[in-house]
């Protein structure tokens, strides 16, 4: 374990924004992970789990202590004839997890492929994409309290899992690191093509629907809408899809017949962030160093050496503008470290 002084995030976050941390620590291990939290510097600063940084908005220089996992493992735990279950360290590249499932032909994680993350973070976010959120195929959360330093293990329920939050990002939010995670993939090929045109997209370029084909499909859609943060700094989406009340939704629609929509109960439906920032104008639109982007507007851009108080600007013009046409509140993915 070591423990390093004024160092700089550029490489440590998805924007690319150019800030420095107090100290930085990476971990191999728990017990690594344990001495850092003992330590006097960790008892007396402000501590911050990151993963990729590819769901952090820095606006000013962080005065505390970055955690970084570099806990990297993928162990089988248990097999049957219809699943498998394995245990995968918080440091792990999300995507090479995804990969490795794909080429052992487990089932269950292809239609998450590409989201920038480590494992513990996904976790944590409860990534989703294209009809699967990571919750449908976690088993369990093991956590180290930053406190008292015991362990815990969640079961998924206990993680109280919800549209891009869980209990991590709620009540216990700041209080536990994720060290692991352990999933249950199948083994039988039940995919989840029931998002939008998947299917259709899959057999454009593929003869048969299998886990190769959907992940190759998946990446090229995302390719296609999301720029690549080593090249224009982003965080993917920005905001979450609004659930509004069926009252409201129907009154807008009376205006915009249009409007798209999916039903989240008998009371709430879903309404995509892109569409309302479309109607709002903002597609495309450019301040100072910060842009929305042109192919996919839920996703906001760093052009060249913004500031990241640049870009909550931005995205707090974008919350307004939706607020007085809509009366929708838009709520941010991303979390912004002040």
């Amino acid at each position: 374990m070591n423990i390093l002084n004024n160092i700089s995030l550029l490489p440590y976050n998805s924007f690319g924004i150019d800030v420095r941390t107090k100290y930085f620590a990476e971990y191999q291990n728990i017990e690594e992970l344990y001495q850092l939290l003992e330590s006097d510097i960790a008892r007396r600063e402000k501590l911050l789990q990151i993963g990729s940084g590819s769901n952090l908005l820095f606006v000013s220089d962080f005065e505390g202590i970055i955690l970084y996992s570099k806990i990297k493992f993928i162990e089988k735990m248990a097999e049957t004839d219809g699943e498998v279950f394995l245990r995968v360290g918080s440091g792990v590249v999300w995507d090479d997890f995804v990969n490795y499932c794909v080429t052992n032909n487990y089932i269950g994680a292809e239609n998450l492929s590409l989201i920038p993350s480590q494992t513990g973070a996904a976790a944590v976010q409860n990534i989703g994409a294209y009809g699967v959120e990571i919750s449908d195929i976690v088993q369990t959360v093991e956590t180290i309290d930053i406190q008292t330093l015991e362990k815990q293990i969640f079961t998924n329920s206990e993680c109280q899992y919800d549209y891009r939050t869980s209990v991590f990002k709620t009540d216990l939010k700041g209080k536990k690191i994720v060290t692991a995670v352990e999933f249950c993939l199948s083994k039988k090929p039940n995919f989840n093509l029931s998002y939008a045109n998947l299917k259709q997209e899959i057999l454009k370029n593929y003869s048969e629907i299998n886990l190769s084909n959907i992940r190759a499909t998946i990446i090229s859609i995302r390719d296609s809408k999301l720029p690549n943060p080593k090249i224009k700094g982003n965080a993917g989406s920005f905001f979450t899809n609004p659930y509004i009340c069926i009252a409201h939704f129907e009154k807008l629609k009376k205006t915009y017949p249009e409007i798209p929509y999916y039903p989240v109960n008998e009371e709430l439906v879903k309404i995509p962030a892109a569409w309302l920032i479309e109607q709002c104008g903002w597609k495309g639109k450019q301040r100072g160093r910060a842009a929305v982007n042109a192919a996919q507007p839920l996703v906001l851009v760093n052009q060249g050496s913004a500031a990241g108080a640049e870009i909550l600007a931005l995205a707090q013009e974008i919350q307004k503008s939706i607020k007085e046409k809509f009366a929708i509140n838009l709520k941010l993915e991303v979390e912004v470290i002040f």
